[in-house]
């Protein structure tokens, strides 16, 4: 009962854009670091160049990351693997979901694809199941419509959006972040059985806001800190 107990109390670790505060943002080294750091997630940002390739970009253009200027949508994927993100390539989705394969999770920001095409790159990736979908409702229904299996996660909003959330999309999983994290959503999220991962980026990225998450019911964090965050639940006793 001890052991069951132990497995069940978990805490789900989320490095945002990988380990990016030593690395460069949405690049294969930074999602090493993240995997090294012993997280659970990375966070990555997926977009569609002008020739329909999947490529990691958090902005809708590659300028502040990149020695180039441009929207990704605009661009070939040819004119930004060109690019010089700081000593590294722009990484295709592809590229980081064979990165994690066996080794850690992905947690999938769609800042701008087509739900057909992120299925066919998690299963030609053979990451269907160790992935969490963030992306808008519409977005998300769209995709339960082509694999009803896939694990989506909504944000919660309010508890008004979220009650709606939940009677169409049934999500197992529900993003927080700091301007919708409160009582009355987080009760709407535990009365649904559905689990919480919030953010806690920024000046809400320490101790006394990781245990806060925690104190009121949060099954995952998602943070620029992932060794720290992982250390700190570990002396907890909440994290393997």
């Amino acid at each position: 009962m001890l052991l069951l107990f132990w497995m069940a109390a978990q805490i789900t670790v989320i490095s945002h854009r990988g380990e990016h505060l030593s690395h460069v943002e949405n690049t294969l080294p930074a999602f090493q670091a993240a995997i090294d750091a012993g997280a659970d997630f990375f966070e990555l940002d997926v977009r569609t160049t002008s020739d329909h390739h999947l490529v990691l970009m958090h902005d809708s253009t590659v300028n502040r990351t990149t020695n180039g200027k441009g929207k990704v949508s605009e661009m070939t994927f040819e004119q930004i693997r060109a690019l010089d993100a700081k000593g590294n390539r722009v990484p295709t989705f592809e590229e980081a979901l064979h990165l994690a394969h066996g080794k850690i999770g992905v947690y999938v920001d769609c800042k701008e694809i087509a739900p057909a095409d992120l299925v066919e790159a998690l299963e030609k990736a053979d990451m269907a199941d160790k992935v969490v979908i963030y992306g808008s409702r519409g977005f998300l229904k769209h995709v339960l419509e082509l694999r009803p299996n896939l694990k989506v996660m909504p944000e919660a909003d309010n508890a008004a959006t979220l009650e709606r959330i939940e009677n169409e999309l049934h999500p197992h999983v529900v993003a927080f972040d700091a301007g919708d994290f409160k009582d009355d959503v987080i009760a709407l999220a535990k009365k649904n059985n559905s689990e919480i991962y919030v953010d806690r980026l920024g000046d809400a990225d320490n101790q006394a806001a990781w245990k806060d998450a925690l104190d009121r019911g949060a099954n995952g964090i998602q943070t620029d800190h992932p060794a720290e965050l992982v250390a700190y639940l570990r002396s907890l006793g909440l994290h393997r």
